[in-house]
């Protein structure tokens, strides 16, 4: 009696709760797709808007894509204007973006942040912060290098001098710590496969003997394949990257030898963002504070779970 008391109830509270929310709008500001993860972001961020507005009658999900600071915060503006209930934002850049994001959460509208945050760290921009783990991405990627190649001459592609790479960094050098791995170079691919691309053919010239390479974004990890296959060196066994783009977690899945793994970083993100957001206003879950995403390992075992073959990453 009490479960069937405690079902009517619930069904109670959901009939209102979407009646109430028939006219709700959500708010998503992303940047533009200027590279591959940006791509995938926004495709998820369009996939979950479908699904929330099939699910929820009435709610309106307006998503925009930004080049750069100054557009996202005209925006912000534009959906601020447009009487929006929530806002989903990942930042181009956060800092310039402080003041925008400021203002319509001052208007008492629910902010949700993903990804990256303000330099200083301020919390006072966002109800709920939705991110990866930058720092877990590098120790996990070390991690499986150390354990499967302990005594490994490897590489290292970095992404771009900003404090997430570094954090990057440190989580790789804690997960190869006790092991007798040599890291020989570290130079930066800018999260871009053509510098990826001339990086490596650069250490390919430096360096006569490599066992591994650990870039931190399958962009990258694009440009270092094709540089290997050219160069036609057989001497290196395999390459770990990390975000999860779809090429490379087919690879892991099609148990191709030179992507045995991927470590996930995953633009699905966003979506996750969207859906806590949903259910803040339709629901009234407590969704508030800090959501981290795992850093995932991606194996042949578990790879079809991460993998969007329409995704444009």
């Amino acid at each position: 009696m009490k479960k069937t008391i405690l079902a009517i109830a619930l069904s109670s509270v959901a009939f209102v709760g979407s009646a109430f929310a028939q006219d709700m709008k959500i708010g998503v500001s992303i940047p533009a797709a200027d590279h591959g993860w940006t791509a995938g972001v926004v495709y998820h961020a369009n996939r979950i808007a479908e699904k929330l507005e099939a699910s929820h009658p009435g709610l309106d999900v307006i998503v925009k894509t930004s080049p750069d600071p100054g557009s996202q915060a005209n925006a912000l503006q534009d959906l601020e204007i447009q009487g929006i209930d929530a806002l989903v934002i990942l930042p181009t850049n956060p800092d310039p973006l402080v003041n925008a994001i400021k203002e319509v959460k001052n208007k008492g509208i629910f902010v949700a942040l993903v990804d990256r945050a303000p330099s200083n760290n301020d919390t006072s921009v966002r109800d709920l912060y939705v991110a990866g783990n930058n720092y877990a991405l590098g120790e996990v990627a070390g991690k499986y290098i150390a354990g499967r190649n302990p005594d490994a001459k490897v590489v290292v592609i970095r992404g771009m001098p900003i404090p997430i790479d570094q954090e990057r960094q440190d989580g790789f050098d804690a997960g190869i710590a006790g092991s007798d791995i040599e890291v020989l170079d570290r130079q930066f691919g800018n999260w871009n496969r053509d510098d990826a691309f001339k990086v490596m053919q650069d250490y390919l010239t430096k360096y006569d003997h490599i066992d591994v390479v650990w870039c931190q974004d399958d962009d990258m990890s694009v440009g270092v394949l094709q540089a290997i296959e050219q160069a036609q060196r057989d001497d290196i066994q395999y390459v770990v990257g990390g975000a999860g783009s779809k090429d490379m977690i087919k690879r892991v899945m099609d148990g191709d030898p030179m992507i045995p793994v991927d470590v996930l970083y995953p633009p699905a993100m966003v979506g996750t963002a969207l859906e806590m957001t949903a259910a803040a206003l339709y629901d009234n879950v407590p969704t508030a504070g800090v959501y981290t995403i795992d850093a995932t390992l991606v194996t042949p075992e578990n790879a079809e779970h991460y993998y969007f073959p329409d995704s444009p990453f």
